[in-house]
């Protein structure tokens, strides 16, 4: 029969061991890590590092745009082994909220089920495309200037959460 201090002291490092394994994959820091999450501009950029974004996987990111609002955007590696990035949404179904999710080499829309080549992020513009964003790889990072955050931020006004 156990102890109830047996009982307290086990919940006690299971609970610890829980709070050590979610606040590792929060996401939120200003590097932003391979799980993408909450990045922070610095001097008017977003640098994230290539290394962590170049597993042909879509990264999910959010950052505060200028005007308060919580803009999510994705990066990835595409077949071609360009790095592109766009905003979470479309010119057409942003009002939904929803963005994208990635199925092998294709963005999805969560909305209308349409799908996007991930060769033709930031090549073809509009519509139901995803909403490019400028991008230069300097160095061992991808750069997207804020002002292209800014300037995008209104396909977010419909985001939930």
């Amino acid at each position: 029969m156990i102890t109830t201090r047996k009982k307290l002291t086990a919940t006690t490092i299971l609970l610890l061991l829980i709070a050590v394994v979610l606040s590792g994959c929060s996401g939120s820091t200003s590097s932003a890590g391979k799980n993408g999450g909450l990045i922070t501009p610095t001097n008017g950029k977003l640098e994230i590092p290539v290394a962590g974004i170049s597993d042909n996987k879509a990264h999910h990111f959010k950052v505060k745009a200028d005007d308060g609002t919580m803009v999510t955007f994705f990066v990835l590696k595409s077949a071609d082994g360009i790095l592109r990035a766009a905003i979470d949404a479309c010119d057409v179904c942003y009002r939904s909220g929803l963005g994208y999710y990635q199925e092998g080499d294709n963005m999805v829309c969560k909305n209308c089920g349409q799908k996007f080549a991930s060769n033709k992020i930031n090549v073809i513009k509009g519509g139901c495309n995803p909403a490019p964003l400028n991008r230069i790889v300097a160095g061992d990072k991808l750069v997207i200037q804020m002002r292209d955050v800014n300037m995008n931020s209104w396909y977010m006004k419909y985001r939930q959460g």
